[in-house]
């Protein structure tokens, strides 16, 4: 059973002045849509908001997002100045981001470069990876190595070269390693909480404003597999 972020179960990583970062639970969505579900960026400004009791609106820039089954590091902004430097900073590809991802069928190769072309169809929300440029794709790249093996499963730590809609679930499709949970992509069984074995684990970048090196790890889920990975 999933449990949704409030702000009173927030996992905060780090906060100062200027950012804020947590830790994201299965079943969050980052920023509102069309569902009209309770975004995190709302939770974490009510947090916010009691922690430091301001009277008026509390401002909040979302600077990147994850998929709603997925977990793990999210940055947000507590002022414009920040905002629109980590923006340029995301933009500039200056950031470093290292996710965990729990596959079904291990990769032949014990680490790899993927490179594809990614189509991305709105319709059902999801990006297909193509071996060769077609029309319309963007190209997409990420390393993978394999770092545990488990009796069923495979884990895998990326780091990604791209960031793309969709980009890590749709290239470890197409090599023949879906995600595990991850039904879009090629799993075969949805997993109980209705999340995915991915996971942004490490996020590496310069502060916005003090340009120091921030380097954030965020724990893995409390779940078997996880947690047998993580031991």
């Amino acid at each position: 059973m999933k449990i949704i972020s409030t702000k009173d179960n927030l996992e905060v990583l780090y906060e100062d002045n200027h950012i804020i970062i947590v830790n994201k639970r299965v079943g969050d969505i980052v920023q509102g849509d069309k569902t009209g579900d309770k975004p995190l960026s709302d939770v974490v400004k009510e947090y916010l908001k009691e922690k430091h009791q301001k009277p008026g609106a509390v401002f909040l820039g979302v600077v990147h997002r994850l998929d709603r089954p997925t977990t793990g590091i999210v940055l947000f902004a507590k002022t414009s100045k920040a905002l629109s430097r980590l923006n340029e900073s995301f933009k500039n590809r200056e950031t470093q981001k290292t996710y965990w991802a729990v596959v079904k069928n291990t990769p032949i190769h014990e680490q790899q470069t993927l490179v594809h072309y990614l189509v991305r169809n709105p319709k059902n929300n999801t990006s297909k990876a193509h071996i060769k440029e077609v029309p319309n794709s963007k190209k997409a790249s990420l390393t993978y190595t394999v770092f545990k093996k488990l009796k069923n499963y495979a884990a895998l730590e990326i780091e990604l070269h791209t960031g793309r809609h969709h980009q890590i679930r749709s290239q470890l499709s197409q090599i023949g390693s879906p995600i595990k949970g991850d039904l879009k992509y090629g799993a075969d069984r949805s997993n109980p909480d209705g999340g995915i074995h991915l996971h942004a684990r490490r996020l590496v970048f310069l502060h916005p404003v003090s340009k120091d090196e921030i380097r954030i790890t965020a724990a893995t889920p409390d779940e078997v597999i996880w947690n047998e990975i993580s031991r």
